[in-house]
């Protein structure tokens, strides 16, 4: 718990310039994303809508992953509390593989309410995904109770194995090809199957 409560800090307090044009840009950005979809707005057009320099657009956010990272950061926050400190079975209080199914569900359904954001901060360039800090959160998570379900299991690269189910890019194929109820379902699915620990069987003889 206490290593999950580390990777879900908050940063730390920024000066009140910098915070200031860091308000502008996202304010900047969600706006051009609502109005022109993520993958048509430049950074360019980012920092120029912001009032900010491109060098300052860059330092601060590196690309457009980052850029999309940042504007996620809140609803992740507030996945990762009710993970950290919410009611069962999300929350803690429930078995492990209850735990996990109620946490796939819930990722699936922020993915899915924020596809296009969550789609560009994964694939604006190679392994995006696995460098932003949810991540971590999200396969720690998933490790720690896979290993209390699972003891048998690798948990950790099996957890990135489930969570690749859960991509944007996998998620929305699975929405447009059969809907939303269907891929939670199909997630839903493989998360129980892999999380049941199975039985030894006995020898009759």
């Amino acid at each position: 718990m206490e290593e999950l409560e580390m990777l879900g800090a908050r940063p730390p307090k920024e000066r009140a310039d910098a915070a200031r044009n860091r308000r502008k840009v996202l304010a900047a950005a969600a706006r051009l994303f609502a109005e022109k979809g993520v993958e048509s707005v430049s950074m360019d057009a980012v920092a120029a809508a912001a009032g900010v320099g491109k060098g300052t657009l860059f330092r601060r956010f590196g690309d457009k992953s980052g850029l999309a990272a940042a504007l996620l950061d809140e609803r992740e926050r507030d996945l990762q509390q009710h993970i950290l400190s919410g009611p069962p079975p999300l929350g803690p209080g429930a078995p492990a593989r209850d735990r996990l199914a109620a946490f796939f569900a819930g990722y699936l359904e922020y993915v899915l309410g924020h596809l296009d954001l969550v789609r560009m901060s994964e694939t604006a360039s190679p392994g995006a995904r696995f460098r932003i800090g949810a991540y971590r959160f999200w396969h720690r998570h998933v490790a720690i109770l896979l290993a209390e379900a699972r003891p048998d299991a690798d948990a950790e690269p099996l957890s990135h194995a489930l969570l690749a189910a859960v991509s944007a890019e996998v998620a929305g194929v699975l929405r447009a090809e059969y809907g939303a109820g269907r891929a939670a379902a199909a997630v839903t699915c493989l998360v129980e199957s892999v999380s049941h620990q199975p039985r030894v069987a006995h020898d009759s003889r």
